[in-house]
């Protein structure tokens, strides 16, 4: 990772902030996505300790918001020469039925759409550097969801793990199709399940859930087990052409019917295109 830039989102705790350290330590130059300052500048810090004077940086936005998320991207791709790999990995679930400033339902805007619209916006970037990687961080949460192209929002009737399951199959039907669509430029486009881990993923919970989520977290991976595979499938030579792929503990596998399906992949994509014009 000697000399090359690392653009990440949700990087501020848990698995993402691990990912974003190892690399770093790894030699990478790391651009941090974020929204909370204090936590921000917390994982910059650490950032310079570990790998100092790279020019590692904080960029601040609301990633449930897609005009702050192309904002960002387009301020990323006018001052960066080059990105050698873009780490999808901000997320939430939430407890309630939440709508966006901008008419969103508030899981599909931060775990979906911020994943399209950073993409776009960093495209060009992406594929004037040589094998470029993007690595999305899904879940084996998405087997529990179907594809239903007149409700992609959760708006008939909603659960936040229901929500949550679908966004993490839209991030694997990104992949795919995005991995059609950057078909020969040499970048490569590859998701993950990270497992279930002990982070603050789930914060956003309230009423009954928020003690079971607690629960469970006791029986959880930690963070470092949780980042492996994003920083191999960021890192590792084994993996520099493959792509379209979902991968769990470095292993290619097999993700659920739904989310295999390449004409739901193009639809979703196309609806995505539309929301963020």
């Amino acid at each position: 990772m000697q000399g090359k830039t690392v653009v990440a989102t949700g990087a501020t705790s848990g698995i993402g902030e691990v990912a974003a350290v190892k690399l770093a330590t790894m030699g990478a130059r790391v651009l941090l996505i974020a929204r909370d300052a204090r936590r921000a500048e917390a994982t910059l810090a650490k950032l310079e300790r570990v790998a100092p004077g790279l020019g590692h940086r904080v960029l601040y936005a609301d990633l449930s918001l897609m005009a702050e998320t192309r904002r960002v991207g387009e301020a990323i791709a006018s001052s960066e020469p080059r990105i050698d790999a873009l780490v999808n990995n901000a997320g939430a679930i939430f407890s309630q039925r939440r709508v966006t400033a901008e008419g969103l339902e508030m899981t599909f805007a931060l775990n979906h759409m911020a994943y399209f619209v950073l993409t776009c916006a960093l495209r060009e970037r992406l594929v004037g550097t040589a094998l470029a990687r993007v690595v999305s961080t899904a879940s084996a949460a998405h087997a529990a969801a179907g594809f239903d192209p007149g409700d992609l929002q959760s708006a008939r009737r909603y659960g936040g793990w229901k929500a949550y399951a679908r966004s993490k199959l839209y991030n694997i039907l990104f992949t795919r199709e995005l991995a059609r669509r950057l078909a020969g430029t040499g970048v490569t486009a590859n998701c993950l399940h990270p497992g279930f881990v002990a982070s603050r993923f789930g914060e956003e919970m309230a009423g009954w859930t928020a003690p079971l989520f607690s629960l469970a977290k006791t029986f959880a991976i930690s963070p470092d087990d949780g980042a492996d595979t994003i920083v191999h499938l960021v890192a590792s030579p084994t993996v520099a052409t493959t792509s379209g792929e979902y991968f769990v503990k470095r292993k290619i596998a097999k993700p659920s019917a739904a989310a295999r399906d390449d004409n739901s992949a193009r639809v979703l994509w196309a609806a995505s295109e539309a929301l963020a014009s």
